[in-house]
């Protein structure tokens, strides 16, 4: 497998509340924060993510002796969109963790809604990664070698292309399904943290949930194949959910409108009635620039 293309690491840089480098993240590991901890704790920021485009800020969370690192967005760091309602960024964000919930694959770090120092926003639990971890890569082939799912061709420069491929790793195929339900309109490279015990999460769903059909995504290479028998199982559980009187309707109808929790019924109904990963439509650019 030639020219790997690691998931590059986020950057954090100190923040204007404090003169001190930001904190190592290591202070509670997700499974171990209480469910209250980011709701209720103090929120600190510590710095800033470099490369978000929208602002997302380093923080501790702390309360009864308990502290977490996590990212907190709030909403009035985010940039206006053409094709998403201003300041709606943060609620996707909840609702995709409450859809990954409620499939039982927890692929989203804990996430919340709640105030903070710049106002509203979500406040998400820090994922530490593992850095050599390969999930992406360029390679010079026409077809993908086993163990690899092909995504399409890219340039390189010089007149050069090379086939860009994805692990055949059954947590990004999850992440699919995942994304297929909520409508990712930019699931990138960057977006994939595989953590040290084994555990893939999926992270900025700011863009999700548009009524309108936009998934964008690097994750096409099952397109058009049957779903697990798993996937079909978690879809059937996400469709009772989702009913008049589902715990996640409850959950969602808070976040996202009415006409998007209605998209989101009408996709688990399609995936179900084919049977099968969704495929690129057509309509809209399949894969997100940059992909990384």
């Amino acid at each position: 497998m030639s020219a790997p293309e690691r998931i590059p690491p986020r950057s954090v840089t100190a923040g204007p509340t404090s003169s001190e480098p930001p904190p190592e993240a290591s202070a509670e590991p997700p499974a171990a924060a209480s469910p209250e901890l980011l709701v209720e704790g103090e929120l600190t920021v510590r710095g800033r993510i470099r490369e978000a485009s929208n602002a997302a800020l380093y923080c501790t969370v702390a309360r009864d002796g308990q502290e977490a690192a996590c990212i907190y967005k709030p909403v009035a760091g985010e940039r206006p969109l053409w094709d998403f309602p201003d300041g709606t960024l943060a609620q996707r964000e909840v609702a995709a963790y409450e859809v990954s919930e409620a499939t039982g694959w927890g692929l989203v770090p804990h996430t919340v809604l709640r105030d903070g120092p710049y106002g509203e926003g979500m406040c998400q639990l820090w994922i530490e990664t593992t850095p050599d971890s390969e999930l992406l890569a360029l390679v010079d082939a026409e077809e993908p070698e086993p163990g690899w799912k092909a995504i399409g061709f890219a340039e390189v420069g010089e007149g050069r292309t090379a086939l860009l491929v994805h692990a055949d790793d059954e947590r990004l195929r999850r992440l699919a399904v995942l994304d297929a339900v909520i409508n990712n309109a930019d699931r990138k490279g960057g977006h994939f943290l595989p953590a040290p015990d084994g555990r893939l999460y999926g992270i900025d769903h700011g863009v999700t949930f548009n009524a309108e059909n936009k998934l964008r995504t690097l994750l096409w290479g099952w397109a058009g194949e049957p779903l697990t028998g798993e996937a079909v199982d978690v879809l059937k559980g996400l469709k009772e959910a989702l009913g008049a009187a589902g715990a996640l309707t409850a959950r969602l109808a808070g976040l996202i409108t009415a006409a998007e929790l209605d998209a989101t019924r009408a996709r688990v109904d399609a995936l179900l009635a084919t049977g099968k990963h969704p495929e690129p439509s057509g309509e809209w650019p399949a894969i997100p620039w940059p992909p990384v």
